[in-house]
Formats: C-alpha cells, structure tokens, sequence
C-alpha cells in the first residue's frame, strides 16, 4: 500500500465583523476575517494539503478569487469539493492535523465541535482529525492580533 503527505497553510488578517470560521465552526469573535469566501484558514490550510498531497494544484487554482461563484462561499462546501476531486483521482484521506495559530479566539472550546465537521464531511472517524492550538507568544502579525494562521498535514492513500 502507499501513501502520500500534503502539508498547507493559510493566513488571513482580520477585518470588520462579529465571529470567524474556523474548521467549519462559527466561533463568535469582536473581529472576522477578511477573505474572498468565508476566510475558515483551518479549512484553507486543510484544502491545500489534500490538493498538495495528491498532486491536484492548490486551492486558488480551483476556487480562484477572481471567480465571483466563491464569493463568501462556505469553506465546508470548498472542503467537501476536494474531497470529491480526491475520490475521483482515486485517492482517500487516511488522517489529518491541524494547528491553527492566533492570540484569540481560544480554540480549546471549539476544537471537538471543528473535528466532528471535518470529520463528517472526509468521512472520517473524528479520531482521525487532530486540532491543536497555539499563539505566537505575541511576536509576528498573529501574536499583534492582526490575523490568524492554520497549518494543516494529511496522509492519503489510494482507494
């Protein structure tokens, strides 16, 4: 059997509005995140590593800004559709993790509810879904509290 990793990252600063997405869930937030689609850099990160891993191009490549279809698209939908671009290449996510760094929102609260979103849409067990959190101690633009970042991995396999 063989295996394939992908690793992705993604970055967005903070704008006006009242909650961010982060691994599919509404986390309420005295700022949002200023993005072309909904600007879930959990989701992002992860969509990037799957793509990467089976060698499929990046995200803007498949749901590039300039395309107005994407605008303020729900990163659940974004996930779910290189899930099914995996499936048809004949490929299926073994495991994944995710670390989603910034000074706030805490993730701590949000990460089982983030597992069983990513999980149900990778038809996952939630086991196979890792979310960890860290800050930057408040060096760099994260630790400034100007914008959050996600890195993800993942290991696929064949179908």
């Amino acid at each position: 059997m063989s295996f394939r990793v992908g690793q992705g990252l993604d970055v967005h600063v903070f704008a006006d509005g009242d909650h961010v997405m982060l691994g599919g869930v509404r986390i309420p937030h005295q700022q949002g995140l200023a993005a072309h689609s909904d600007g879930d850099v959990a989701l992002h990160a992860l969509c990037d590593a799957l793509l990467g891993a089976a060698a499929l191009g990046d995200i803007g490549q498949h749901f590039p800004p300039s395309d107005q279809r994407w605008r303020d698209a729900d990163s659940k939908i974004l996930l779910a559709e290189v899930n099914q671009l995996l499936r048809d290449a004949g490929w299926s996510v073994v495991n994944l993790d995710l670390t989603i760094v910034c000074e706030s929102p805490k993730i701590g609260p949000h990460a089982a509810a983030m597992r069983e979103v990513i999980a149900g849409i990778l038809e996952l067990a939630s086991g196979a879904v890792s979310i960890k959190a860290t800050t930057t101690e408040q060096l760099g633009f994260c630790g400034r509290g100007e914008g959050i970042a996600s890195l993800a991995i993942v290991l696929i396999t064949p179908t």
